[in-house]
């Protein structure tokens, strides 16, 4: 299980240019947080700081119970082994192949013979999607291959902690989401603390149980996703809706003129960009259906439950109104290991039935597969797709032939060929044609 990390007012500055001060928050045991801030904001100089590799000025930063700031360097290294960390542009050896970078921390930290070496950094490898070039050297991969290294040997410990700075950086947004993926299905099977730094919107909505953000200096707000997701605060809702609209300029922060004038042209029509702007609170991702439930969702609603009093009215319905919807949907689909006996999906009446959806979600509110919405009778049946979607683009030759098994994902991610799941790669060719995920074309 992770461990929690608590920081008390900290302050760091290099020469006279201060990055950020008097921060203070913690990271709950065995929980996925987030830290979004503008480019600048001295996001990867905090994660550098909560492992000793830079040293604030003021402050505390605890560690399972230790001081980092006024431990000795012996504690200090044996702190470290707690973490895993994958750095902004991978931070491998170029003079190591991909097998050695991921074996160096075994090597370093354990006494572990060659040969289970070899089986848990071909482990991991596998986890990231990089079998088959793990004799590659840093300087004959892509940047997203590089990064995708570095996770694995940040795993390679199995840390109780895990500090992940811009998994998006060098990715395109398919395996973005499969690291995100693999990211929570790590926290559900050892339940570790997470700290990602992050510019993506999507991720920053979707993935971590608390999120929190650098600006001007300051931490504007640190706590669970459904009360950031629901703030009126001005820098966070423009960040994430990625618009002009805010306090946050070309140049960190604007004055109170630009903002006029740039209101005034939002008024009259102009777009200023961004997403569309997001009401309410967008479903965090799950586990990969088979893995345990993740601790860290029960912990943070009760959290919240406590806190919600404190809240603005419209915040309180919103996260209400986001409890209800999960609680429905985790009584509809019991996607988790040990809810269910057949092919890793829920009981005989909630709609999960034999490999596929049976009768269209009819026990979970939906009847007769989406009739009304332009689907046939019974429209989910049969390994995900009827017939009744030939009218739809699919016919019957279209649909998934190879049946109840998993089959590997472009990225090392899972993905299920049947049971309606996630289809990946729906081609008709025959799976055996590429030697190893790595092999797949690359667009």
């Amino acid at each position: 299980m992770g461990v929690e990390v608590s920081v008390e007012g900290l302050t760091k500055s290099f020469g006279v240019q201060k990055i950020w001060q008097d921060v203070t928050l913690t990271l709950p045991t065995g929980e996925v947080s987030a830290l979004l801030g503008p480019s600048g904001t001295g996001k990867s100089v905090f994660l550098k700081s909560l492992i000793g590799l830079l040293r604030p000025e003021e402050g505390r930063i605890v560690v399972d119970g230790t001081d980092i700031m006024e431990c000795s360097s012996k504690e200090l290294y044996e702190i470290r082994k707690l973490f895993g960390v994958l750095f902004q542009d991978g931070a491998l050896f170029g003079s190591m192949n991909l097998y050695d970078n991921t074996a160096f921390p075994l090597r370093e930290h354990t006494k572990k013979k060659e040969d289970e070496i070899r089986k848990i950094v071909m482990e991991k490898l596998e986890l990231v999607g990089l079998t088959g070039a793990e004799n590659k050297l840093p300087g004959e991969i892509s940047g997203g291959m590089r990064k995708r290294a570095g996770l694995a040997r940040a795993l390679v410990l199995d840390p109780e902690i895990i500090l992940v700075d811009e998994p998006d950086s060098g990715l395109d947004p398919v395996r973005t989401t499969y690291i995100s993926q693999l990211l929570l299905n790590i926290n559900a099977q050892i339940d570790a603390t997470m700290l990602i730094v992050t510019h993506n919107i999507n991720l920053a909505r979707t993935v971590p149980d608390n999120i929190g953000m650098l600006f001007r200096k300051n931490l504007v707000m640190f706590g669970p996703r459904e009360v950031l997701l629901t703030s009126d605060e001005p820098a966070v809702k423009q960040f994430l809706n990625g618009t002009m609209i805010g306090p946050i300029g070309m140049s960190e922060e604007k004055d109170e003129a630009q903002m006029r004038q740039e209101q005034a042209l939002s008024d009259a029509g102009h777009n200023l960009g961004g997403v569309e702007d997001v009401e309410g609170i967008m479903p965090q991702m799950d586990p990969t259906p088979g893995m345990p439930r993740r601790q860290a969702v029960d912990r943070r609603r009760e959290r919240v439950r406590s806190i919600m009093h404190t809240l603005p009215e419209s915040a309180q319905q919103a996260i209400q109104q986001s409890f209800d919807e999960a609680e429905a949907e985790d009584g509809r689909s019991p996607a988790y290991a040990g809810a269910t006996e057949r092919s890793g999906y829920g009981n005989d009446d909630q709609g999960y039935q034999q490999g596929g959806y049976d009768q269209g979600y009819q026990q979970g509110g939906y009847d007769q597969g989406y009739q009304q919405g332009g689907y046939q009778q019974d429209g989910y049946q049969q390994a995900g797709y009827d017939q009744g979607q030939q009218q739809g683009g699919w016919s019957s030759d279209d649909r998934p032939t190879e049946q109840n098994e998993f089959r590997q994902g472009v990225d090392g991610g899972e993905r299920r060929a049947d049971q309606g799941g996630y289809q990946g790669w729906n081609e008709p060719e025959p799976r055996d044609r590429y030697d190893s995920p790595t092999d797949r074309p690359r667009g």
